[in-house]
Formats: structure tokens, sequence, C-alpha cells
């Protein structure tokens, strides 16, 4: 199977990713300006949820349409991946229909799976494990706000979740050092901190880790299919809201991002996206801008292969 896939931020090389976020910030641009471009003209993508979105599903079906393709958006309902049909057989059947396939679900096996018996690309809308999309998304608006990110030193409070995972591959693959502080055993996975090494640092004092920081970034306390123990995570997870106190220890040209959706008053102060340092809203449109880039390039290829 040639299909070029992105699973992981590691599917990239460093090189191409900056390409790709320069190239959001170029596809941003021509949209601001009206400009028609429509490299996937009677392209269609496939989306399989297997859990809920607002923004996943919203950027790739506006980022196909603008890209002069079209996207078919399966629920749950319509799909149940490896339940009365092998996950094999669907990504055999559906990549024969479609050009390129989202899928945001539960087990990243699931993914690998599919993506191992398809022939166009397959792109991670979001796993237990990676959610390398929002990555992009990140790294286009610190690129856009403040330059390279080459160096700089980001600073991750909350949840080791799929979310702090993936900034320890952008840790890797944009080459800064990145700080985690969450409260014991809710570090992020063992396999991508030894993958890191010394360029990824876990505390427990949010403020050790925002001390000088550029980016800080955090994420819901409790994660969908977490509910049950979102009691106990408030609890526990209290000390770790980012509040304007806790920016004010970053550096003096510090940017906040959050991927959204935020519970304001938990995770952060019911303030904070309001704050001038916080990006969020850019950061949220530029998954759009970002995916099309990635879209562009995956689908393209494919189509040269």
């Amino acid at each position: 199977m040639s299909a070029r896939h992105f699973l992981s931020l590691m599917d990239c090389t460093p090189q191409e990713l900056n390409s790709l976020i320069r190239r959001g910030t170029e596809l941003k641009d021509l949209r601001n300006r009206g400009v028609r471009y429509e490299p996937l003209r009677s392209r269609v993508l496939g989306m399989i949820f297997e859990k809920a979105s607002t923004r996943t599903r919203l950027s790739f079906e506006a980022g196909m349409i603008q890209l002069g393709g079209q996207a078919i958006f399966l629920s749950p309902r319509d799909t149940q991946l490896g339940r009365g049909e092998p996950i094999s057989d669907c990504a055999i059947v559906m990549s024969r229909m479609l050009d390129a396939v989202m899928i945001r679900t539960f087990a990243h096996s699931t993914l690998v799976e599919f993506a191992a018996h398809s022939r166009v690309p397959v792109i991670n809308g979001l796993s237990d494990d990676l959610h390398p999309c929002q990555l992009l998304a990140d790294m286009q608006t610190f690129l856009e706000h403040r330059g390279s990110i080459q160096g700089k030193t980001v600073a991750w409070i909350g949840d080791g979740n799929n979310m702090c995972n993936t900034y320890i591959e952008a840790a890797i693959q944009f080459d800064f050092q990145l700080r985690v502080a969450c409260p014991e055993g809710y570090e992020p996975n063992a396999d991508f901190l030894a993958q890191a090494g010394d360029r990824v640092k876990v505390v427990r004092d949010p403020r050790e880790a925002v001390a000088g920081a550029h980016l800080v970034s955090t994420d819901v306390w409790t994660s969908m299919g977490q509910e049950e123990e979102a009691l106990q995570r408030l609890a526990l997870f209290a000390p770790y809201q980012v509040n304007k106190a806790l920016l004010d220890l970053a550096a003096d040209d510090v940017i906040f991002m959050h991927c959204l959706p935020a519970h304001r008053g938990e995770e952060i102060s019911v303030d904070l996206l309001d704050d001038p340092r916080s990006v969020a809203w850019d950061q949220a449109e530029n998954r759009l801008h970002a995916q099309k880039a990635l879209l562009e390039l995956l689908v393209e290829h494919a189509h040269h292969a």
C-alpha cells in the first residue's frame, strides 16, 4: 500500500511538519482574501466518529468543501468498527470508495489496523493515545504569534492524556523543551516519555513547570469516557488550575492554549480565555487551516503515487 497515513506526528519528518504548518498559514491567507483554491475537487473524505466531536467534524468537513471536495460523516450508529465486521474488512471496502479516511476512535490500535488495510490515506482525528491534528493547529498558532518554537520552553499543566502525549511527540519533532506538571498517577504514557528522553521533564508543581515558559497549555481534567472519575479528579487536580497568577510566572511573552472544549472554573479560571495572553480562539480556527494543508499533502500525494 503506497498510501501515506497521519496517525502520529512521527509519520512526518520535522521538515514536513514545519512546511505543513507554514502551508496552513498560506491557506488561511487565501481564504481570508476570498481566493478560491480547489485542488481536491471531486475527492471524498470519509469521517468515522466513535467519539463525539464539534471542532474535528466541522474543521474536516468545512476544509474538504473549501478545497473543492466533500466529506461524509459516519456517526457511531452508522459504523461500529470491529463490531459486526472486522476492521480490516471495513478498511478494504471503504478505501475503495473514498480518497481519504479520518477516524476519531478510542483504541489507537483501531487506527493502526485500519491503516494497514487501507489503500487511501488514514488520518488520526483523535485516539486515546494521540491527537496529532490538534498539535498541527497549536504549532501553526505559535508560529503565527511568536515565530519558531524551536528551543523554546512549553509547559503542559494537568492530565497526562492523549494531548499531553502528543505534546511530547511535538517536543521531539519541533525541537522544544517540555515540562509536564501533573498529579501522581496521571503521568503521560511512559513509552512517549522514554522516546523523548531529557527533552521532557515531569514535575508535580505547576509553578515549577511554567517558570519562564513561552507556551502554557492545558486540557479538561476528565476526558470522554472517564465521567465516573470526575469528582475524584476535581479534588486531585484543583491545584493545577491555570489562572492569571500562574501565567504571570511564565515568560513575559507567554501565550496560553487550550484545545477546547474548556470547563471554566476547573482546569482554567473563569476569565482565562479572555486574557490577552490566550490564543485559544486562533488555535481553534487553525484546526481548519492546518488540516486543509494535511489533506492537500496526503490526498495529492496519493493521487500522484
